[in-house]
């Protein structure tokens, strides 16, 4: 790594000249002004932002010891508080307050539906996101198992006639039910047409009628006589019925509707944390490189699929005639925002004078607010934000006080960019134990541009087993889920929300459906998190987008939310009742070895992706070959586990040892048909399985739990080995 000298920092060569060259210009700052700026900002705040680590550390070293005072459950809650309350882990509640956040978009402010996350590092799966702003109902439902496949139905290469019309009998109903017609059905509708700014339509006994609700009619496209796509609206949601009768299905269909296309994905977290492997320069270039792309309206991807070359870009918008003859434009794109790292990595590819590695959220965050000026500021027809502004998500914070210094962070970035007060928004991932519990205090620290807050409960429980490890053995990863702990941080998510008027002024999150083929079981589910009054949930993908999007027109979330609004918080009481195993000593060796063998296949077909193959987050095989959504949140979780039980011996060092030689061995069958995939077993001696070890036998003394440590020095150790960057020692 060659590094070149900018006042007081060591800027690695390579980084210097994406930015100058590639990220700067078109955004009218000075390369010597940007380098400038930065610098001055790593001066500031690199010893704040190392002051609050070594604050979680002291917490977790006075946690630590109170649990082994008083090991097991807590015999006296109040106690409890009261010593959480003199160390400052829990702060005082602020007085009642309204976020007030400037301009926000209209899919972060008043409209609920789904949101994806996708890793910044792959341009074919961020295009797909972006695109998924709106999908095929037809192709979605045909697709996935929310169809059952009885009767004849089934998923077959060839179109399937009767799976057709199944996905044409539920489309209809689903709008029967969402924007009713004053008479009849869907089912019966011979034709279309517009009548001045009346939608009418004909049904098939020759009567016509329209909209129960004339405002559900929001435009047209095509010849009002025969127009060729409708456009509705339901809670603020689009709903398209494309008429085509070439089409397939178009041909067979009374009124020639081919299709069904929803709004879907509104809103798009690029992830340059959690589902990412970026460890060295040129991984965090190719990062940047993308959501350049993604700013400036030109990413494009190339692949090959079923023997064609294709080429992958953003979609345009969506135009219509209004029913009062204007144009109306909708936007075709899922709004963008991005994830930089936590406040705990460290990065060498900007170092100081001194040889120091600097934060790397303080780069993430002023290369990628520096590149969002592309979209600000520039010319092209493809906008992300039409509010003016830049969506930033922070993960990984404990405390109102690391809240505060990315606010401060981001002032700075505004007065070096010239950008208006409140430009940057700042998204605020609830993850952490100690935020939890000190929540309102967060949102208060960020009141003036905070613009969303999500419960990671994936990431949340990692924290939590963490956060206890002396008190005792926690329960099963799946009895974690029924634990009063996490009911209570669900329910204290949103009425924080609600309270501080997040509801109208930015959205309430839920976490991730990590089964991306069970589609039907989705449908059950998921409509759980609007029904909680969560205007946005993540989806594993924009087929899972589409189908979640249904239910954000079963549930209206703004009139739920009214509802919940007169509801309490749960006490934080309730947060702090600890997940410990009633009696772990009633444990056979069968169910011992069962959540083992679990949790550590789990560990290891994650792992040897990242490692060897530098996949972030992906679809991974569980012990029973159902595919689930990995990333690092859910490695958190089982190593943490894993260690748990390790610790306070109801796992052996032996046993666990055991289990991962026979778990290797399965994740190598697993991957049998990958012909790059480099088996773990017999040796176990490559990078791969050694990480997945140590996250394991070194996982208590990660801080918080985290994985990242561990991955990235084994990923830099997989790269020198197979020959790619060879990094500096980190």
């Amino acid at each position: 790594m060659i590094s070149v000298p900018t006042g007081r920092l060591q800027i690695d060569s390579a980084l210097r000249a994406f930015v100058d060259k590639e990220a700067i210009p078109g955004t009218g700052i000075a390369p010597d002004a940007f380098w400038a700026g930065f610098e001055e900002i790593v001066a500031e705040l690199m010893p704040r932002n190392r002051r609050l680590l070594a604050r979680r550390a002291e917490l977790q070293s006075d946690m630590d010891g109170w649990h082994l005072r008083h090991p097991g459950r807590i015999a006296d809650p109040a106690a409890y508080e009261r010593f959480l309350t003199e160390t400052g882990y829990l702060l005082p509640e602020p007085e009642a307050f309204t976020v007030e956040n400037g301009e926000i978009d209209p899919e972060i402010a008043s409209v609920a539906g789904p949101q994806l996350v996708v890793p910044a590092t792959n341009a074919r799966y961020a295009l797909n996101a972006a695109n998924a702003r709106w999908g095929s109902l037809y192709n979605t439902l045909y697709g996935t198992n929310a169809i059952p496949e009885t009767g004849g139905a089934d998923r077959s290469e060839a179109f399937n006639p009767v799976r057709g019309r199944r996905v044409v009998e539920y489309v209809r109903g689903f709008l029967d039910r969402m924007v009713p017609l004053a008479r009849g059905s869907y089912a019966d509708v011979a034709s279309y047409r517009i009548d001045g700014e009346k939608l009418l339509v004909r049904l098939q006994d020759d009567t016509t009628t329209g909209p129960a609700d004339p405002a559900a009619f929001a435009g047209y496209r095509g010849d009002p006589a025969a127009p060729s796509a409708i456009l509705l609206v339901h809670h603020g949601l689009h709903i398209e019925l494309v008429i085509d009768r070439s089409r397939q299905i178009g041909k067979t269909d009374p009124a020639g509707v081919a299709d069904v296309e929803i709004e879907s994905a509104l809103s798009t977290i690029i992830d340059g944390e959690d589902s990412v492997t970026a460890v060295d320069t040129a991984d965090k270039i190719g990062l940047y490189r993308n959501w350049l792309g993604l700013m400036k309206g030109t990413l494009t991807a190339q692949f090959r699929k079923n023997g064609k070359a294709i080429e992958r870009a953003l979609a345009p918008d969506r135009t219509y005639t209004a029913p009062d003859g204007t144009t109306l434009t909708l936007h075709g794109r899922s709004l963008l925002l991005i994830r930089n790292v936590g406040h705990h990595m460290m990065t060498d590819i900007v170092r100081t004078d001194r040889g120091e590695d600097i934060p790397e959220t303080l780069l993430d965050a002023a290369v990628t607010t520096l590149i969002a000026l592309h979209d600000l500021r520039g010319s092209q027809a493809l906008r992300n934000s039409r509010a003016g502004a830049i969506y930033v998500v922070r993960p990984k914070m404990h405390s109102p006080d690391e809240v505060a210094l990315s606010v401060a962070l981001f002032e700075k970035l505004e007065r070096l960019f010239r950008l208006k007060a409140g430009t940057i928004k700042i998204g605020i991932m609830d993850e952490e134990r100690r935020l939890s519990l000190n929540l309102r205090a967060a949102i208060h620290a960020a009141r003036e541009r905070v613009f969303f807050i999500n419960t990671g409960f994936l990431d949340r429980t990692g924290d939590e087993i963490h956060s206890i490890m002396e008190a005792g053995p926690v329960v099963t990863k799946t009895a974690m889920r029924s634990e009063t702990w996490i009911k209570a941080y669900e329910r204290n998510n949103v009425q924080a929300g609600l309270e501080t008027g997040l509801n109208t002024r930015g959205q309430i999150g839920k976490g991730m459906w990590t089964s991306p083929d069970l589609m039907a079981e989705m449908l059950t589910q998921k409509i759980a998190h609007p029904e909680a009054g969560a205007s946005t949930a993540w989806v594993p993908s924009p087929t899972a987008a589409t189908l979640h999007a249904l239910h954000y027109h079963m549930c209206d979330v703004r009139a739920r939310q009214r509802e919940l609004y007169a509801g309490r918080p749960a006490p934080r009481r309730d947060l702090l009742a600890l997940p410990l195993h009633p009696a772990p000593e009633s444990l056979s060796e069968d169910e011992i070895r069962a959540e083992l063998e679990n949790n550590i296949q789990s560990i290891l077909g994650y792992v040897v992706r990242w490692i060897d193959h530098g996949i972030g987050c992906s679809k991974v095989p569980d012990i029973h070959g159902t595919g689930l959504m990995e990333d690092r949140a859910t490695l958190r979780i089982s190593s943490q586990h894993v260690a748990n039980w390790l610790h306070h011996g109801i796992a052996s060092p032996q046993l666990v040892d055991d289990i991962l030689k026979r778990m290797a061995a399965v994740v190598d069958r697993q991957n049998a048909n990958d012909p790059t995939y480099t088996p773990m077993a017999p040796g176990f001696d490559g990078p791969a399985f050694q990480a997945a070890r140590e996250l394991i036998f070194s996982g208590r003394s990660q801080p918080q739990g985290y994985t990242e440590f561990i991955l990235h020095a084994w990923r830099r150790e997989k790269k020198m080995l197979a020959g790619g960057e060879t990094p500096e020692a980190p």
